[in-house]
C-alpha cells in the first residue's frame, strides 16, 4: 500500500499500472491482483477510511443542522463531500474509472455513489415529498452526482477555473434553488 500511495503521488493515480506497482513493491503481480481485481479497487481500499469518515462528519452535520431548512442541509452536506473530493481527488478519480470500465450492466455503482445518492434522495423528499415528485428526487441526486464526478468536476476545477465553493453555490443554484 506504501508502495501505491508513494508512486500514485508521484506520478498520478492514472499514470501507474498495477504492474508497476508490483515490480516496485517487490511482488509478483499475481500477488497484487489476488488482493485487487483492479487499480480502482486499490485506491477504495487506500481512501476506504476516509469514506467513513466522510460520511460520519455528514451524518454529524445533518444531525446538529436537522432544524435548518433540507435545502441548506444538503448545502452543507456537499460542501462536506467537496471538501473531501478536493483532498482524495487523484485516489476519487482512480475508483471511478475502474467502476466505469468494470460496469458490468447499466445502473452498477459503487457503494459511495449509493450512499451519496440516498443522502440527497432523502434531503430532496424533505424539500418536496409530493408523489410526483418522488421520481424527480431521484433523478436530480443522480444528476447532482454525475456533476460531482471526477471528470465532471475537474473540468470545473481545470478548464473553467471555478474554485469549490464557486462550484457548491454553483451547484446549489442548479439542483435546489
Amino acid at each position: 500500500m506504501a508502495t501505491a500511495i508513494r508512486l500514485f503521488e508521484q506520478f498520478g493515480v492514472e499514470q501507474v499500472s498495477m504492474n508497476q506497482i508490483a515490480t516496485e513493491a517487490g511482488i509478483g503481480p499475481g500477488t497484487l491482483y489476488r488482493r485487487y481485481r483492479n487499480k480502482g479497487e486499490l485506491c477504495l481500499d487506500l481512501i476506504k477510511g476516509n469514506v467513513v469518515s466522510c460520511f460520519k462528519d455528514i451524518q454529524t452535520y445533518l444531525e446538529h443542522n436537522r432544524k435548518e431548512p433540507p435545502e441548506q442541509r444538503l448545502k452543507g452536506a456537499l460542501r462536506i463531500f467537496l471538501r473531501f473530493r478536493e483532498s482524495k481527488m487523484q485516489l476519487l478519480k482512480g475508483v471511478e474509472d475502474a467502476g466505469t470500465t468494470n460496469r458490468k450492466k447499466a445502473g452498477t455503482r459503487s457503494p459511495l455513489y449509493d450512499e451519496l445518492h440516498r443522502l440527497l434522495v432523502e434531503l430532496y423528499h424533505e424539500m418536496n415529498n409530493e408523489k410526483e415528485a418522488v421520481r424527480n428526487n431521484v433523478f436530480k441526486a443522480d444528476m447532482l452526482l454525475e456533476a460531482l464526478k471526477s471528470d465532471a468536476y475537474l473540468y470545473q476545477r481545470e478548464v473553467r477555473g471555478y474554485s469549490p465553493e464557486e462550484i457548491l453555490d454553483l451547484l446549489y443554484i442548479t439542483f435546489v434553488s
